[in-house]
């Protein structure tokens, strides 16, 4: 086959031609530059692990504290079990108690405990926040971050203002119910123990911590008749569960129907949560002489209520280890419910008991979406609750289990009972926590501790983890339900 020639001539450019060279690809690959940083790593790179080590510091200075000999009516250092238990209740405004607070606890050691109080109640963060801005020191993206979560903010605007005016606000609360609570106890006690008590019990109030300076010999059960005192720790107990956002929008807006959902349905729930839990304990104890049998009918439906409130404080005057079973068991439902979001008390909080309500009503009427107050709620929000609220149940069943194996001797519902209290840092308690093995209080404390730093978690990585996308969809396939 014969060869075809070649006439194509060399390209040449052409007289008004320009002539423009570029590299090749390989010519122009990127240039890597290794630069050291220099800069100082932060010891936590973890948001969420700053509650975590500033709950378990104040736990640490505090069962160090109480250990001292000086804190203790004893001779020697107090029992380091009995020190951190009581420590950690009280940090995590639990309220349950190994010893009696008032026998066994100097007025220094008290004095330890009302701290951690104030401390682990209105939350580790804002006080450090407070404190940052009284100093004039910045604070830094990271603490925005969890005091945002803390305080229960939407905002990363003007974080430490609103801190400061949080901390004022708390303040000022205690110091309203410290002068209504003197003026009572000053007709009941000398002078120095009315000051005391009074203090004491308006820090424990607000805070919802459950405990009481109050002797033995009297506790609240000598004041069950008494609603002054009653009616102030109720009250107390009552402002410091509603959260401060709550309380700041009622004020401002002065109407139901301007306020933002998240109030409405704090109100809303909370109201039916007391008058459910008024009117069960009324009907339930009205007759059983132990409790609040032998009252009148106007200081049944008082104790009723106060009950009712303290489902997130622990506060009682009577036993509940008199109680009833049926009692019990309905009480230990609103323990686990708990307080308003952002607010002193723990529970998996009225906000997530609400908007798992309102999700099994929309899906009961077969609707896509979940709506309260012609407001739409994300759905993101209503699966965080569901996670919240089936982590508190998975401890508290845990929890529950592991004293059912731990502590033959006492019947399942009151380990149940203490359970569902640690767990949900209420404090309510059939009376058996003193008389516990070691190695059960030593659960109580662990209890306690994540069922205090559980919730503001869930909501920090709830929130590191808006935008992400997955990065893979996959074909639904419908499965049997029920």
């Amino acid at each position: 086959m014969a060869q075809v020639p070649d006439n194509r001539q060399p390209w040449a450019p052409k007289p008004a031609d320009r002539v423009i060279r570029r590299p090749r690809e390989e010519a122009m690959r990127p240039v890597h530059l290794e630069i050291d940083d220099r800069r100082a790593q932060p010891l936590t790179t973890n948001p969420v692990l700053i509650l975590v080590y500033a709950f378990a510091a104040l736990i640490s200075v505090g069962t160090l504290l109480l250990m001292l000999p000086i804190s203790n009516e004893g001779d020697g250092f107090a029992p380091f079990v009995d020190a951190l238990f009581t420590a950690t209740s009280a940090a995590t405004v639990t309220g349950l108690v190994v010893q009696e607070t008032s026998s066994y606890w100097t007025t220094q050691g008290q004095l330890v405990i009302m701290v951690l109080m104030f401390s682990g109640g209105l939350g580790i963060m804002t006080i450090v926040g407070a404190m940052l801005v009284l100093g004039g020191q910045r604070v830094s993206m990271k603490q925005r971050m969890v005091m945002r979560e803390t305080i229960g903010t939407a905002a990363f605007t003007d974080i430490a203002s609103v801190t400061l005016r949080i901390v004022l606000w708390a303040f000022a609360i205690q110091v309203v119910g410290f002068v209504i609570l003197i003026a009572r106890f000053s007709f009941i006690y000398p002078s120095g123990e009315a000051v005391w008590h009074a203090l004491f019990q308006a820090v424990s109030g607000f805070n919802n911590a459950g405990f009481t300076s109050l002797p033995a010999s009297e506790n609240l059960s000598a004041f069950g008749t008494d609603k002054v005192i009653v009616g102030t720790i109720g009250t107390l107990v009552l402002l410091g569960s509603l959260s401060y956002w709550v309380v700041y929008d009622v004020v401002n807006r002065r109407s139901f129907w301007k306020l933002t959902l998240n109030s409405k349905l704090v109100l809303v729930f909370s109201g039916v949560l007391i008058l459910s839990g008024a009117g069960f304990f009324l009907i339930s104890e009205f007759n059983n002489p132990a409790t609040v049998g032998p009252f009148p009918l106007a200081d049944k439906l008082t104790n009723s209520v106060f009950h009712s409130i303290n489902r997130t404080a622990g506060f009682s005057t009577v036993d509940f280890g008199q109680t009833k079973d049926h009692t019990n068991l309905f009480y230990a439902v609103l323990m686990f419910i708990g307080g308003a979001s952002a607010s002193v008390a723990g529970g998996i909080k009225v906000n997530t008991f609400a908007l798992i309500v309102l999700m099994v009503i929309a899906a009961g009427r077969g609707q896509t979406g979940v709506s309260a107050f012609r407001r739409r709620i994300p759905d993101q929000q209503i699966r965080w609750a569901l996670v919240l609220a089936a982590t508190f149940f998975a401890g508290t069943y845990l929890v529950a289990l592991a004293l059912a194996l731990l502590e033959s001797g006492h019947p399942f519902l009151d380990l149940l009972f203490e359970s569902v209290s640690a767990v949900s840092t209420v404090g309510l308690s059939s009376g058996i926590t003193g008389s516990l093995k070691t190695e059960s209080q030593l659960l109580l404390v662990v209890a306690m501790f994540i069922g205090r730093i559980v919730p503001p978690m869930v909501i920090v990585v709830a929130l590191s983890q808006r935008g992400e996308q997955q990065p893979i969809r996959y074909p639904k396939e419908e499965m049997l339900v029920g």
